[in-house]
């Protein structure tokens, strides 16, 4: 959506290096560790990447539902810096991935329009030859949990890439003739039905664009979230984020079987 340029991490590696070969730490669940070695992986360490980014202000009119593209931009950007910081640690560790990517976004009191972004997974390498699920590019970034990781694989197919696409959208005030005119009625408000859709289809686009500019096949676990922020209560960020999905291998799930629960007649 937007060009931004790599960065390198500004800090050091959570918890691990690339002598620290037999310690690692991770946000995995017992689960997911478990599920992932299964998968033919093993952790290499907690990654992260973080950018404490100024949001300008963009002041729109009042009656006008329109997209803030000053703030789209900088909501966009800040996200891409903390993604390639996190790739670039597990790249340092050797990692083939990282798995369990969590995106948080928390405003400081240094500035009314300061906020901290924080990406967070878990660097993982495989332990077999030919279960690599990546290009050879760049490590392979997704959001999915230990446990879908697995069915990913095991059904033939590999995250590419950790895929995100947002909207900051002003939704226009009614004024006060419209508000008159539906004060006692039960009736749709269009002008804010139109403004929360065409909002949402432009993050949804936004990813759609990052999947299919990486060459994977779709996108799946997509989640559309909105967030005012500290903005005014008519401005609206929202936020589509997935992870894109590239053939692999054959498939080797085992076939689901029915199973009848036993009840004791006595």
């Amino acid at each position: 959506m937007f060009q931004s340029k790599t960065t390198q991490t500004p800090g050091s590696i959570l918890g691990s290096s690339p002598a620290d070969k037999d310690f690692f730490t991770s946000d995995l669940s017992t689960k997911e560790f478990a599920l992932i070695e299964d998968a033919g992986f093993e952790p290499l360490g907690l990654v992260m990447g973080s950018s404490i980014y100024h949001i300008g202000f963009q002041r729109p009119k009042l009656t006008q539902s329109a997209e803030l593209e000053t703030l789209t931009q900088a909501m966009y950007q800040a996200r891409i810096l903390a993604t390639e910081r996190m790739e670039a640690e597990a790249a340092a560790l050797g990692a083939d991935g990282v798995v369990g990517v969590k995106l948080t976004i928390g405003m400081q009191q240094w500035g009314e329009n300061l906020a901290e972004f924080l990406t967070v997974g878990t660097a993982v390498k495989a332990t077999t030859t030919g279960s690599v699920p990546s290009d050879g590019r760049k490590p392979f970034t997704s959001d999915l949990s230990g446990q879908d990781f697995w069915v990913l694989i095991k059904s033939g197919y590999r995250p590419v890439s950790f895929v995100m696409g947002n909207c900051v959208y002003h939704v226009g005030y009614q004024g006060i003739k419209g508000a008159f005119a539906t004060a006692f009625q039960n009736v749709e408000m269009p002008t804010y039905a139109r403004a929360i859709y065409e909002a949402r289809e432009l993050a949804m686009s936004r990813m759609r664009s990052e999947g299919k500019g990486n060459g994977s096949k779709g996108i799946i676990g997509v989640s559309v979230t909105q967030s005012c922020y500290s903005w005014d209560t008519h401005i609206i960020e929202f936020f589509a984020v997935g992870t894109s999905i590239a053939k692999f291998g054959e498939r080797q799930l085992p076939t689901p079987t029915a199973v009848m629960p036993f009840i004791d007649p006595s």
